[in-house]
């Protein structure tokens, strides 16, 4: 269910949001990044991935998020779990009165083929990264980061 913007509004600035992020990777190791067009985090390269809706259970919010910010949907057991993790913003999608706070649930998730990804949505370009490149890059979102650290 989406919300009307002055409710969400109310949601963001009230209590955290919970998301699914796509650690997407490809049979060369490479890593999957968006530059992303909206805020939080507008102009750095982020995996792709979004927020579960209220009323949407987290494999059909894995299903639609994969469908949506890959092109192609995926079953969330196809997707192995990283963990959750504390995202704090100090702007949010609206503008700058308040901050967002995210509880992300990470997923990997191993492709061989994106032929669709959608542009002008949420990112607006893709970029497949090795991770030493993607760990050394200034415009990698340090969120983004905390995904490849240890691997």
């Amino acid at each position: 269910m989406f919300l009307k913007k002055e409710t969400f509004e109310t949601v963001i600035a009230s209590t955290p949001l919970v998301s699914i992020d796509l650690v997407v990777k490809n049979q060369l190791g490479q890593a999957l990044l968006g530059r992303r067009l909206n805020k939080p985090a507008q102009g750095y390269w982020f995996v792709p991935g979004g927020r579960i809706l209220k009323d949407e259970s987290m494999a059909s919010a894995f299903k639609r998020l994969t469908l949506e910010e890959l092109g192609q949907e995926f079953s969330i057991n196809q997707g192995q779990l990283v963990g959750p993790f504390d995202h704090f913003y100090t702007d949010n999608v609206f503008g700058d009165e308040f901050s967002t706070h995210y509880v992300a649930i990470a997923y990997e998730l191993s492709v061989t083929d994106l032929s669709s990804l959608p542009i002008d949505i949420q990112h607006g370009s893709y970029q497949w990264f090795d991770i030493e490149e993607l760990l050394a890059d200034e415009q990698v979102h340090k969120h983004t980061k905390w995904y490849f650290q240890g691997f």
